[in-house]
């Protein structure tokens, strides 16, 4: 199958990417610049908060703040982590116009992760989709660990299609395929998508590919050329996962815009803006980005 023409990325970096980072470290007004500065360069989908327990992720533990404090720009959709009806309830308190759920394809990962099993995550889900819809709320899925699980090793891709069509027929407009600890190579990837496809619309699916092994950008690649047409990316390459050991960043804004511009592939994304956004957040942050184009090309002058 021939490349798509454009591509949709979804923003990671205010959620994902700074979720890890230690206690309530960075300021409210910090994650707010930062999605501000995101939608400037040009992303029109970015995931800015988490409504869940602070207790588990308190660096998310100011999620109402952020949503509220956020100058929002038309076309920009600003959507939110809410794993529970509590959570959707308080996302909803500020505005939130798209939430997300997340499950996994792996029994072990789920019960670290949710405390519970795949069917139990599936079926707390329901009153959060049925809630959502009565509002007007947007829901997108999400899959951890669709190439390889820390605790189970491999993961069958037709358990990643189960758990994918199931998110689907609840009713997620999107499904987004994350692999979790970054353990997937081209082909394992393409093997999944093919799996997946046959239980959900390719124009449906999204990937979330993590770079631990270096290899985000050839399997994104390889599953572009399956028909994916949806990139979740952090700037800077921040994130990671709590529950994975050794389970570095997402892959990096800059380095698949990179790509994406290379291809000839319409973004409608500032890369030089997001480069410098990358280089800011990582300061504030205390380090440097690790987004190889970034590196490259330095920020502006």
């Amino acid at each position: 199958m021939a490349l798509p023409t454009s591509v949709k990325l979804f923003e990671m970096a205010p959620r994902d990417g700074l979720q890890n980072e230690p206690g309530n470290s960075v300021p409210t007004a910090t994650k707010i610049a930062l999605v501000e500065r995101l939608a400037n360069a040009g992303i029109t989908h970015i995931e800015a908060a988490s409504f869940v327990s602070p207790k588990w992720v308190p660096q998310m533990g100011d999620a109402a703040e952020v949503m509220a404090g956020i100058k929002r720009q038309p076309g920009v959709v600003y959507s939110a982590l809410t794993p529970n009806l509590k959570g959707l309830e308080n996302a909803l308190t500020v505005g939130v116009e798209e939430v997300a759920v997340f499950g996994a394809a792996s029994e072990a990962f789920s019960q670290k992760n949710i405390n519970c099993s795949i069917a139990e995550s599936l079926t707390r889900f329901e009153p959060v989709l049925d809630r959502a819809r009565d509002v007007g709320v947007r829901v997108r899925g999400y899959v951890s660990c669709v190439l390889g699980c820390p605790y189970e090793g491999e993961i069958a891709p037709h358990k990643v299609a189960e758990v994918a069509k199931a998110l689907y027929e609840m009713g997620c407009y999107e499904v987004s395929l994350g692999d979790t600890i970054g353990v997937g190579t081209p082909l394992s990837a393409k093997r999944m998508i093919e799996a997946v496809q046959q239980q959900v619309p390719i124009e449906f699916l999204a990937a979330h590919f993590h770079d631990t092994y270096g290899m985000a950008l050839a399997n994104l690649y390889a599953v572009m050329e399956e028909g994916v047409s949806v990139i979740d990316t952090a700037t800077a390459g921040l994130g990671g996962c709590p529950y994975a050991k050794g389970a570095s960043g997402n892959v990096a804004t800059e380095d698949v815009l990179y790509l994406l511009e290379g291809l000839g592939i319409e973004t409608g994304i500032d890369l030089q803006a997001v480069i410098d956004t990358g280089y800011w957040i990582t300061s504030e942050l205390g380090r440097k980005p690790s987004a190889k184009v970034a590196l490259a090309k330095g920020p502006s002058r």
